[in-house]
């Protein structure tokens, strides 16, 4: 492990002995939250994204270690690994270079070459590179016997073989890497016929389209190969300047002026066009690839985060409405902890028009269950159901918000929504969702698969393994962040709090029924294969907020409770006195505490602990209108200024939702009267902003619109 640490630590520009405190506690059972939050003695304050990076760089080098034994015992078994070989071996840590020298000995399936060495040409192979002989046709001759039927035939096979040498050679290898690393195009041209058919249309600008690849964004080159596994595009990788590359080749290979030497060109050519090229031209189709993957992760994650700590409502009486028109309006009430009290159909809107009997229903259920606020699906018939909803004439004050309906359907079908409403159907489940979204986004959107909330770019096309890690990963960082309170947390939310899983959070979920409501975090020692370890992960991430002791109800360790207690003891209050008491915390020096184990870097977040217990991290929501006056395509003109919520972000600009069924693109050159590379730093998911109409393509339902100008 410490030559481990010290190769990420290289890498990462970081303290050897840092790398090696985080991967020991990682090795231990210790979450990443868990290390950010309580550990930062032994990392220096490292932060959750240089956490996931040392276990990611960690992981990798244990498979490339496990590679490099399958990699010797091979050559072993083969007869061919000396000394030097092995020591080349043990020394690389290169996955590309490891590659290279194990090309030569890998099993293949037959090849040209291989024929060739049955029928015993190799040594005319070597004869032909030396490129020494000058009566070459009296020694080919000598080969004629066999399978070899004349001496072309043998020619022949002497060059498969030295195609395939030179297209394994290393040097070539890097040589070839070098050409494409430096000026590489990327092309896509249409498929013949494909071009007319409508579903090919969204890939227009590829019909003919070429760049450099190192130009070409995580957004493009995700499109161009979405395209050409749909059929529609054939997409080609391949240096600028193939006559340079045969040109170096033949400076390392032909050394002489022969037909020998004439020989090893031909086969030069070969080995480029058909070995060479194509390994290569794979190569960096899968590393441009895996590149684009990892940027659309990386904002795919971003994004889900925003999404996941949007502001919530808190634990209001709610009613929740998924909109519709022939199907009607599916009406829900909720309690303050998101219970289902009663749910019903409403029919304001064509074809049943029923507006009076569903304004009575409407003002009446509010009257009923106190609801104060109603949360509206963004969906089919959402304006419509908005404008009657807010025109009505209610006996208190209700606010009303547009919810995303993003991933709810998934919800509703989902076992998750079975088990948790058996009796309704999947139109009821989906306005509970938008209910309960409003009341708590983090807590409602954990149940769904985050790949189903619709915040990403090209999400189905990158490696879904990494992808559902890293969601995963945003996800945990999220939950911990915030905080879960331990007696109205679904299993689900549970799910996420580090140290616990789905095992874990099932029992605290049946121990709560059983015995009621926790009222100390230590009562958690007594939840079924609640181990120490496990504790020790989620104690400081669970809240009971109604507990004896008020730090059960804050992000202080129970680990830590000793050190608040002696403070409190020092200043002769209690420890509810030095939470409420701002001038009696102002007294406390935190340099008396420190301990072999507890730096300043801990003491510092425990005062700012007990300046704000338990402190919801995410900010205060904010009521939302659309323009009254637009609410389809054939409504908007150039130049409207308009209100709209920011919905999705990539890497080429972010989408606004403008109260029609179509989503606007605000495109990064149009996101500030500066310049922006990072549409993040600009807005944020969900964020209210002010946007000006540029151009609408009716045919293909693309809105252009820019924030230049106005004031965001």
């Amino acid at each position: 492990m410490e030559e481990f640490s010290q190769m990420i630590a290289a890498e990462l520009k970081l303290p050897a002995h840092r790398i090696a405190n985080t991967l020991k506690l990682l090795q231990g059972g210790a979450t990443i939250p868990f290390i950010s939050r309580y550990r930062k003695e032994a990392t220096g304050g490292l932060d959750e994204v240089q956490i996931g990076d040392i276990q990611t760089r960690y992981e990798k080098l244990c498979e490339l270690s496990k590679r490099k034994e399958t990699v010797l015992s091979t050559i072993e078994e083969q007869g061919k690994l000396t000394p030097e070989l092995k020591a080349r071996i043990s020394a690389c840590w290169n996955t590309t270079e490891l590659e290279d020298i194990y090309l030569p000995f890998k099993p293949k399936r037959k090849t040209r070459a291989e024929a060739a060495r049955a029928k015993g040409l190799e040594p005319l192979a070597l004869l032909l590179m030396m490129q020494k002989e000058n009566n070459l046709a009296a020694k080919v001759r000598n080969f004629v016997k066999g399978e070899v039927k004349d001496e072309e035939d043998a020619l022949k096979g002497a060059r498969d073989i030295l195609a395939e040498q030179i297209s394994e050679d290393e040097r070539s290898r890097n040589l070839m890497r070098n050409q494409f690393q430096r000026q590489a195009l990327i092309q896509s041209k249409v498929v013949k016929g494909k071009e007319a058919e409508e579903a090919s249309a969204k890939y227009r600008d590829y019909f003919d389209f070429c760049e450099p690849l190192k130009k070409c964004s995580s957004h493009r080159l995700l499109a161009l190969r979405r395209g050409e596994s749909e059929g529609v595009l054939k997409v080609n990788i391949f240096p600028e300047d193939e006559d340079m590359c045969n040109e170096r080749l033949q400076r390392l290979f032909v050394r002489a002026n022969n037909e020998c030497a004439h020989q090893v060109e031909e086969a030069l050519t070969d080995a480029y066009k058909r070995l060479l090229k194509p390994a290569i031209e794979t190569e960096f189709a899968a590393l441009s690839k895996e590149k684009a993957d990892e940027e659309a992760i990386r904002v795919f994650a971003e994004n889900l985060r925003q999404l996941l700590l949007a502001p919530p409502l808190g634990q209001k009486r709610v009613m929740g409405i998924d909109p519709g028109f022939r199907t009607g309006c599916k009406v829900v009430c909720l309690d303050a902890q998101g219970t289902l009290l009663h749910n019903e159909a409403i029919y304001p809107h064509p074809p049943k028009s029923e507006y009076a009997q569903a304004a009575r229903k409407i003002v009446k259920l509010v009257e009923q269950y106190k609801i104060e606020a109603i949360a509206i699906g963004n969906g089919t018939a959402s304006r419509e159901t908005e404008q009657f909803v807010t025109s009505q004439r209610y006996d208190r004050e209700v606010q009303v918000f547009v919810v995303s309906e993003d991933g709810a359907s998934i919800y509703s079908a989902s076992k998750t929504a079975r088990e948790e409403f058996p009796d309704y159907d999947v139109t009821v489940r989906g306005a509970v969702s938008i209910g309960r979204r409003l009341m708590d986004p983090l807590a409602e959107l954990v149940k769904i698969d985050a790949k189903s909330i619709g915040v990403g770019q090209y999400q189905h096309d990158v490696d879904q393994t990494k992808l559902k890690a890293s969601l995963d990963q945003t996800v945990e960082s999220c939950v911990n962040l915030v905080g879960v309170n331990v007696n109205t947390a679904s299993k689900h939310l549970l799910t996420y709090v580090s140290g616990l899983g789905p095992t874990l959070a099932q029992n605290i979920v049946d121990y709560r029924t059983e015995n009621g409501p926790f009222e100390s975090r230590r009562q958690l020692l007594k939840v079924p294969r609640m181990g120490a370890k496990a504790y020790e992960q989620c104690a400081g991430f669970l809240r009971i907020p109604q507990a004896k002791n008020p730090l059960d109800n804050s992000a202080v360790h129970p680990e830590s409770y000793p050190i608040v207690e002696q403070m409190a003891k020092d200043l002769n209050c209690t420890v509810a006195d030095l939470i409420k008491d701002k001038e009696l915390r102002s007294k406390i020096d935190l340099k008396k505490y420190v301990t072999d184990t507890v730096g300043l870097p801990t003491l510092t977040d425990i005062l700012q602990e007990l300046d704000k217990p338990g402190r919801d991290p995410r900010q205060k929501i904010q009521v939302f209108e659309f323009d009254k006056n637009v609410r389809t395509l054939d409504d908007l003109q150039e130049g409207m200024e308009l209100p709209g919520i920011v919905t999705n972000i990539t890497n080429f600009g972010c989408f606004v939702d403008i109260g029609i069924k179509e989503n606007g693109l605000v495109h990064v050159s149009q996101l500030a009267d500066r310049f922006v590379s990072n549409p993040a730093d600009v807005v944020r998911i969900h964020q209210h902003v002010r946007v000006k109409v540029m151009s609408i393509d009716h045919e293909r339902k693309r809105i252009q619109l820019t924030m230049k100008g106005l004031n965001n």
